[in-house]
């Protein structure tokens, strides 16, 4: 393994599909992942050009996209919309305020 680089996180406020987000929650845990450090492997994996994954966790995934009904496959990727049920009334993403703003 290479040298640990220091970097500096910040928390982020990402809107994704609910199956899609339970079973990345899923497989974090299994890897004994955060979230975060998983979407981070996934995407410095994706900048290269380079698979993510191996075969174990490959059906791993499979399995967890079975268990959440996740359907969903690449080609859908920019194409989703969110359903009616999903948005508030307003049509605008609801912010809720912390207790200190009250």
């Amino acid at each position: 393994m290479g040298d640990r680089r220091s970097v500096v996180r910040v928390q982020t406020g990402v809107r994704m599909e609910k199956r899609i987000l339970l079973v990345l929650k899923a497989l974090a845990n299994s890897l004994d992942l955060s979230l975060g450090d998983l979407l981070e492997g996934i995407v410095l994996h994706a900048f290269e050009g380079k698979m993510p994954f191996r075969a174990g966790t490959l059906e791993k995934i499979r399995t967890l996209r079975q268990v959440y009904d996740l359907d969903l496959e690449a080609a859908d990727s920019h194409q989703l919309v969110e359903s009616v049920a999903a948005a508030p009334a307003n049509g605008r993403p609801s912010r809720k305020r912390s207790r200190r703003s009250r």
